[in-house]
């Protein structure tokens, strides 16, 4: 178990990113899988025989089956036969433990081998089901082995001019052992003054000053000792090293440059363009000169330094090629600096020399461009401008010119700006190639204008008109002819589309594309124009707008025969004398036929037979063609002559003459119908003539869009405008005005200044028409203009205006002042008097009156000098002090007096350089030390730099250091570097703390100042903790009940620790474990008590880590895996699977059937699998038995009747087996179903009825089936059981009787007479399986037909009212209607209104009787018509009756189950869900109350409304306290019988925010060594949030204490990690929503 707080903090970091786990465990995914992949073991080299490997997680299986058994083995990993698996159980864990083999030779030694990857494999030894995973066996480090240098002997030289603290070199010394085993110290085996050595870096400093002359070399012995002195009590292993230090003579001069500038002739091959000399005063190589460069102002290297002969001091500066003059043509600025041979090697101060150009009055002029490219608009009228073409040097008489002749194009000869001479067209030429000189300068330049294309051209059709015929009733979409017409513009310009342009829509279309023109509807020649004029307009898509062109298209439509004739009348009807004479008219038929191809004819179809009559094929006369009165007229006295007409091609429907022979002499009188098709015929051809009328006017129409007919006009235009000359280029200033009253491009306007403009000051925009600055206005060189504005527009033909503007140039106080030097620079001694003149600065201005006028002022903040702001005098006004501020830089500030316009100013920069007298004492930095050395550090160590600022400078800046008190003689200082060594062995048992004095003295004259520090030196105890605490055994377990309350004592921890004093004393904590929070420690006593309710339900066990550290300055420390088993007791209540069940059963069933399986569990332990259940309500007769072990129920020997009770209500109690027990009630409603167990029963074995004859009338041939009389079965069945359908048996041999098969209704289309009688045997058959069936006879008397009552009779009421419940039976009588006055012999029947037929009334009495089985929810109010008749006279009522819905259904919810999430800190009495429930039976009201819960205080949280079914809560929710809640909630009509239901609400109470982290510890405390590495551990801080998910994710920060940043955290692993020195830290924990 034993362990270094400095060795494994690193390791447990390494294991918890390995893991992947902070302080919660993976639990197992299967019945046996190891809880890592892969694990991280420990043990210490050179352990003993059969010492166990720790790991900081468990290592091994959860156990899932109490009956498993594990074996593990080593398979693979472990060649040298060292470690052996054995298997612990504790709790529901198998840990694995692996040791060293005894009696094996092989040692564990880290240096040859730090690790060892070891394949386990577990095995269940019932299943001999296997699991694999990988122990990493880490061998830790023992300090074993001593350092050793690499190399043994090191040589370094120094300049003897090398800086006090100069690091000189480094020694390395390795050791093969890591962390604290492999510490050692760096030191001289002999004293030196000279120099120091850092005891762990190795690195040796310069503390003395270096004299070539005294001493040349030094040899310095290095020991490289082990740290191991203090903790094991030797001596320490040490090695050592040899230094040789070679001190060489400095150099202490920088070269020094004078330089003489030439101008070298212009006939000079080889100029020189200065001689520079340079001089070292060093003697030796130090002052040989290495090198002369140029090292700004020539960045391509044109010029070279070239000594003037070998070893020379003298160099002149030459030209490497030919030098470009050109774009430096005032001369170069080229910096030098010497470098002399010394080592290290000294620069000189930069020297500035300006070389000229020995033609540097003639330099050549230049384009800058090579290439000018320019875009040119297409619109552009002449004079627009195009590109300015610029040179230089610009010399005030340059005059441009084109090359070559260019007709369409002008250049400006003083500006360069090239403009337009005429429209450019692009079609004529795509771009332009100018070539542009400068007179008499022998330079030119090349322009490129590309042309844009604009829309300048209209499309052009190949011909000026077409023509095309088209047939009538073509298909839509066919092709007449094709349009075409080209644009020469290019790209959008030139793309050309198509359009029918006419007024009034043709029936056409054109594609937009290709110009085809198609049909777009049908056509008809008899009812649309027979021509068509089409103006077909093509268009170009150009920009601004596009240009369109249009072709007169004729097309002639042809008429086909596409109609069919059309008779004028139809269905004629009529009679004629049988004696007609042959050959008289009788009809005459006429057809219509909208083509005009063909004549009509007409033709008899059929009617005919007897060729009795004949119709004229052109006339359409009908005439009789032979007498009506021979043998073969007086066959038939009815005709009916089918008759069509025809065009050759198309057949007309036909149409019928009934033509009736009469046996009288009688007029030809025959009647036909009108089909209005001469009428309806001239009204399309009415329309079609008035389409063809606006087709006419439709050549009328003239295109005038495109003819261009007004100028442009000016609106308000200025005469004269005034413009500032410090207008920036591109300012708008004057909107030219001007408007064209045309169209399109006719009114599209474009602008231009034609003339005035001789500098190119200006340009007009060419399309928004805004006058602009077009280059930089001068007052000074010219004050006015007159530009002529022109403005074109587009139209063809062209045309424009103009208008003169004057343009005044105003002045504007464009003229800062300017100093007469660049800087100026002056030194003043820093007791320079008050009062006293330094300096007198001057600066002038071109500007006239208050724009010239000049006043001084100082912009710097300073309260030291001042200026006369009209002389520009500087005076001393404050006390000086060099010390404060050496040098002064103020700007200082020339202002002009300009009063209208802002003025304008300079500055120059004016440096005061103070002059140094000795005035200040040096000062320690800090004023007081504070430092802490391990009480192990070697003699000679510098424990610390003292640090002193005089300033002063020269002399009076020197610092010299010396101890007053040097602690009893335990330190030293050097005088010169401050180093405070240690001079004698320190010990802090003897001395913990040391308190020096310091002095520092400057070496100013005449006298020479000096100041103090304190030193407080603490000593640092070092490591002598050898043992860490031990626990008996590696694992504890303990139980407690679930129950008990916070802070029972559950167990109690022990370990024991060899050491004495602080390093023995032991401190006890939880730092890992599923109880993490849940259990504290008495960190003293190791008393594990709990912190929180405990339940055994939720959770029946925990796992704790427990840490016992003792208090060692290095904290050793072991921990044992604790296993807590919480003790179960009874405080739940059984819960069912469901709040109510709803089996089915057959009714009959026999006994020992399966109802509904009853499935409850209780989470007590105690109590599972050992329920007992019963019914405890409804059940009196015991039709059920339910099994008190399993919960099934099952039917008895009592035969279930659904007629008797087709519901039961049972209460089943389920009860645990606790102490105290606890029980809960599940309602189980029991739905019978239906047998086919009764046969349909007539009301009446047989019914007798009377009924008044039926006489077969004169000229009737049938009689119409008329119903008789209604007979009516019931069964006390329900569903397809009781569907029962009727049919006559016997007494219908003659098929004169029918019967409804749903509704038992007899009819009758026999006729009667009084006194005849009709049986009929009427059977009533179910639609159950199988059929069960009944019978009746029906017994009919035909009576003599009532004579008509003398006296009135009346129905009692003029409507008759009842009402009836939904629940009746078959048979039940609803009511009678009665008839006054009584005795009158009548049948009643319904003639109207009888839904369904659910409702009969007796044919004799009027008795009104439910006939089928009625709803109330399908439909619930009758209105019945009722006829009463006497045979001769009927009347009607109305019986209006009421269907009374019975509470026969119950509630149903809209879910079988609600589920809802909600946050912890929802507020009470907050809506969180609502239940609703619909009852099928009418104006049934809910009430809905919370009946039961799994956790009765859950009842508490929540509140219900009866009426809404909302759901309230009524208390705060804690997730950590309880995160599910379930309730049964029941929802209740307020009929009779009460029906309910019931459903399940499950609350998942979601985590919120709303714990704040909490430390394990209030206070912890860690220690570490200042030389300790970067980034090692220092200790561990645990925080816990009882929140989860991300709410409980913890990260750390260091919040105070940490003022030097020494110090971080690993915001995951909440390990503590140092920088560089030990602080004081407070940490803090916050969660991941607070960051």
């Amino acid at each position: 178990m034993m362990r270094s707080a400095a060795l494994l903090f690193p390791v447990l970091l390494l294991q918890l990113l390995n893991s992947g786990e902070g302080n919660r465990k993976k639990e197992p995914v299967s019945s046996i899988q190891f809880t890592e992949h892969l694990y991280n073991a420990y043990i210490y080299e050179n352990s003993a025989a059969k010492t166990y490997l720790e790991s900081y997680v468990k290592m091994g299986i959860y156990i899932t089956n109490p009956s498993s058994e594990f074996r593990y083995k080593i398979i693979s990993g472990d060649h040298e036969n060292l470690f052996k698996a054995e298997d612990y159980i504790l709790g529901d864990f198998c840990f694995l433990r692996i040791r060293t083999k005894g009696g094996n030779t092989a040692v564990l030694n880290r240096e040859v081998r730090d690790h060892y990857l070891l394949n386990v494999k577990a095995v269940e030894k019932k299943t001999s089901t296997e699991a694999r995973t990988k122990v990493k066996v880490h061998v830790l480090d023992t300090n074993d082995l001593r350092p050793l240098f690499s190399p043994t002997s090191y040589s370094v030289s120094l300049a003897e001019n090398t800086a006090l603290r100069t690091s000189v070199a480094r020694v390395r010394a390795t050791d093969a052992d890591i962390g604290t085993n492999g510490e050692f110290y760096y030191s001289f085996k002999d004293r030196t003054d000279m120099f120091a050595i850092h005891p762990t870096n190795g690195v040796i400093t310069l503390t003395g000053r270096l004299d070539y002359t005294e001493t040349k070399q030094y040899d310095l012995e290095i020991l490289a000792a082990d740290r191991g002195k203090k903790l094991y009590g030797s001596s320490g292993i040490s090695s050592m090293a040899k230094l040789t230090i070679h001190v060489e003579q400095g150099n202490e001069n920088a070269p020094v440059i004078t330089a003489v500038t030439l101008t070298p002739s212009d006939m000079d091959k080889d100029p020189t363009y200065a001689i520079v000399t340079v001089e070292d005063e060093d003697p030796g190589v130090n002052g040989e000169i290495a090198s002369l460069n140029i090292v700004a102002g020539d960045p391509l290297h044109q010029f070279k330094a070239m000594r003037s002969s070998p070893g020379s001091k003298e160099y002149r500066i030459k030209a490497v090629d030919q030098v470009d003059w050109e774009s430096q043509s005032s001369g170069y600025n080229l910096t030098l600096q010497a470098k002399d041979k010394g080592s290290p090697p000294q620069f000189s101060s930069v020297k500035v020399i300006h070389v000229i150009s020995p033609q540097s009055k003639s330099l050549p002029c230049r384009f800058e461009k090579a290439v000018y490219e320019a875009r040119l608009n297409e619109f552009a009228p002449p004079n627009s401008p195009v590109v300015m073409v610029t040179a230089s040097p610009k010399y005030p008489q340059i005059k441009f010119a084109f090359k070559y002749y260019a007709d369409k194009f002008h250049i400006n000869p003083d500006t360069g700006l090239i403009t337009t001479n005429s429209f450019i067209k692009a079609h004529e030429a795509s771009h332009y190639e100018l070539e542009v000189i400068i007179v008499d300068k022998q330079a030119s330049t090349k322009v490129v204008v590309y042309v844009i294309d604009m829309n300048d051209n209209a499309p052009e059709f190949k011909q000026s008109s077409y023509k095309a015929s088209v047939s009538e009733n073509v298909p839509v979409g066919t092709s007449v002819l094709a349009v075409s017409a080209t644009d020469v513009d290019s790209g959008e310009n030139g793309y050309v589309t198509y359009s029918i342009a006419n007024l009034n829509p043709p029936p056409f279309v054109i594609d937009y594309f290709t110009g085809d023109i198609s049909t777009s509807e049908e056509l008809d020649y008899e009812l649309m124009p027979r021509v068509y004029n089409l103006r077909v307009r093509a268009s170009d898509w150009g920009s601004p707008y596009r240009r369109e062109v249009e072709a007169l298209v004729t097309i002639f439509l042809s008429n086909i025969n596409d109609n069919k004739p059309l008779f004028e009348k139809v269905n004629c009807i009529g009679t004629i004398p049988r004696d007609l004479s042959v050959g008289e008219q009788i009809a005459t038929v006429s057809a219509i036929d909208a083509d005009e191809l063909q004549l009509v004819r007409y033709r008899i179809v059929s009617g005919n037979e007897l060729d009795l009559f004949d119709l004229n094929p052109n006339s359409g006369v009908l005439v009789l063609k032979r007498a009506l009165t021979d043998e073969l007229g007086l066959q038939r006295s009815f005709y009916s002559l089918q008759i069509t007409a025809t065009d050759g091609e198309n057949f007309a429907t036909a149409m019928y003459i009934n033509i009736t022979v009469g046996t009288s002499r009688k007029q030809v009188n025959l009647h036909c119908t009108e089909t209005g098709v001469a009428k309806h015929l001239a009204e399309k051809l009415l329309q079609a003539n008035k389409i063809h009328n606006r087709g006419d006017a439709e050549d009328l129409f003239s295109d005038n869009h495109s003819i261009n007919r007004h100028a442009p006009h000016f609106g308000s235009f200025p005469t004269v405008i005034e413009v500032k000359e410090d207008k920036p280029v591109g300012t708008n200033l004057l909107f030219i005005n001007a408007t064209d009253l045309d169209n399109g491009f006719n009114g599209k306007l474009v602008h231009v200044i034609s003339g005035g403009d001789r500098d190119s000051r200006f340009i007009v925009d060419l399309e928004t028409g805004w006058l602009k600055v077009f280059t930089p206005l001068d007052r000074e060189k010219t004050d006015h203009y007159t530009l002529n504005i022109t403005v074109y527009d587009l139209g063809i033909p062209q045309k424009s205006a103009w208008r003169l503007i004057d343009v005044n140039i105003l002045d504007a106080n464009d003229n800062s002042p300017e100093f007469l030097q660049d800087m100026y620079s002056e030194e003043v001694s820093e007791n320079k008097d008050v009062g006293s003149e330094i300096i007198q600065l001057e600066a002038t201005d071109r500007d006239l009156g208050a724009n010239g006028e000049v006043r001084y002022s100082i912009l710097t903040d300073t309260d030291m000098f001042a200026i006369d702001s009209v002389t520009g005098i500087v005076k001393v006004i404050g006390l000086l002090d060099r010390e404060k501020n050496p040098v002064y830089l103020l700007k200082i500030e020339a202002r002009d007096q300009a009063k209208q316009e802002p003025q304008l100013f300079s500055t120059v920069l004016l440096i005061v350089t103070l002059e140094d007298v000795n005035d200040n004492p040096p000062e320690f930095i800090p004023r007081n030390y504070h430092i802490k050395v391990r009480e192990d550090l070697p003699i000679g160590t510098v424990a610390m730099w003292l640090e002193a600022y005089d300033p002063d400078v020269g002399h009076s800046s020197q610092v010299r250091y010396s101890l007053i008190d040097n602690g009893e003689g335990y330190f030293d200082v050097d005088k010169l570097s401050g180093a405070l060594r240690i001079v004698q062995r320190l010990d802090f048992e003897k001395q913990q703390l040391y308190n020096l004095t310091a002095r520092a003295k400057d070496k100013g004259r005449p006298i020479s100042l000096s100041s103090t520090c304190y030193i407080q030196v603490e000593v640092v105890d070092v490591n002598e903790n050898l043992y860490p605490p031990v626990f008996p055994f590696f694992a504890a377990n303990g139980s407690v009940r679930e129950d008990v309350p916070i802070g029972t004592p559950v167990m109690t921890i022990t370990a024991y620790d060899n050491d004495r004093g602080r390093d023995g004393e032991v401190r006890y904590s939880i730092r890992d474990g599923s109880g993490l929070g849940i259990f504290k420690i008495d960190e003293e006593k190791g008393i594990i008590r709990t912190t929180e309710l405990l339940d055994r339900e939720t959770t029946p066990h925990y796992w704790l880590t427990v840490y016992a550290t003792d208090l060692g300055v290095v904290p050793l420390f072991s921990f044992i895996e604790v296993y807590i088993e919480i003790e179960d007791v009874n405080d739940n209540a059984p819960q069912t699977s469901e709040p109510v069940y709803y089996p089915e059963i057959t009714e009959n069933t026999p006994k020992d059937v399966s109802v509904v399986q009853i499935e409850a569990s209780d989470p007590d332990s105690s109590s599972n699998d050992r329920l007992n259940f019963k019914i405890t309500g409804g059940n009196p007769q015991g039709f059920f038995l339910i099994n008190q072990k399993t919960g099934l129920i099952t039917t008895t020997s009592r035969k279930l009747d659904r007629e008797q009770q087709a519901e039961h209500i049972l209460e089943v109690t389920i009860t645990d087996n606790g102490s105290i027990p606890k029980s809960t009630i599940a309602r189980v409603i029991v739905k019978v179903l239906d047998e086919n167990d009764n046969k349909p029963q007539f009301l009446q074995k047989f019914y007798k009825i009377k009924l008044p004859e039926r006489i077969k009338p004169e000229r009737e041939k049938s009689v119409k089936r008329e119903p008789i009389f209604r007979v009516i079965a019931a069964d006390k069945d329900e569903g397809p059981n009781a569907e029962i359908s009727y049919s006559i048996e016997e007494g219908d041999e003659q098929g004169k009787f029918f019967i409804e098969p749903k509704t038992g209704v007899v009819s009758s289309k026999k006729f009667s007479a009084a006194g005849e009688y009709d049986i009929l045997t009427i059977k009533a058959v179910d639609n159950g399986r199988p059929q069960k069936s009944s019978a009746t006879r029906l017994h009919i008397e035909w009576i003599v037909k009532p004579k008509p009552s003398p006296l009135p009779w009346n129905f009692e009421e003029s409507s008759f009212s009842f009402s009836v419940m939904e629940s009746d039976p078959v048979t039940h009588m609803v009511g009678v209607i009665a008839v006054e006055p009584a005795g009158t012999t009548l049948w009643f029947d319904i003639t109207g209104g009888n839904y369904d037929s659910r409702f009969d009334v007796d044919k004799g009495s009027g008795t009104i009787i439910v006939a089928r089985p009625l709803d109330a929810e399908q439909k619930s109010n009758y209105n019945l018509t009722v006829e009463a008749t006497d045979g001769t006279m009927s009347i009607r009522t109305q019986v209006y009756i009421k269907v009374i819905d019975t509470n026969d259904h119950r509630p149903v919810f809209s879910k079988p189950k609600y589920e809802v999430n909600i946050p912890e800190d929802t507020i009470p009495e907050t809506i969180i869900l609502q239940v609703s429930a619909s009852d099928k039976d009418e104006k049934n009201k809910m009430i809905y109350i919370l009946q039961s819960s799994t956790d009765p205080n859950s009842l508490k949280k929540f509140r219900l409304d009866p009426g809404t079914g909302i759901l309230f809560t009524a208390e705060r929710l804690d997730h950590e306290t309880k995160h599910q809640h379930v309730l049964t909630l029941m929802v209740r009509d307020q009929d009779v019988p009460v029906k309910r239901n019931y459903v399940r609400v499950i609350i998942n109470v979601e985590d919120t925010n709303d714990h704040a982290p909490w430390f394990t510890s209030s206070s912890y405390t860690g220690h570490v060594y200042e030389s300790a590495a970067v980034d090692s551990a220092v200790l561990q801080v645990t925080a816990l949030d009882k929140d989860k998910g991300r709410n409980a994710e913890v990260t750390y920060s260091i919040e105070s204490g940490n003022y030097f940043y020494h110090h971080f955290l690993g915001l995951r692993l909440e390990l503590l990690n140092i920088g560089y020195k030990q602080e004081k830290l407070e940490t803090i924990q916050q969660d991941t929503q607070y960051l």
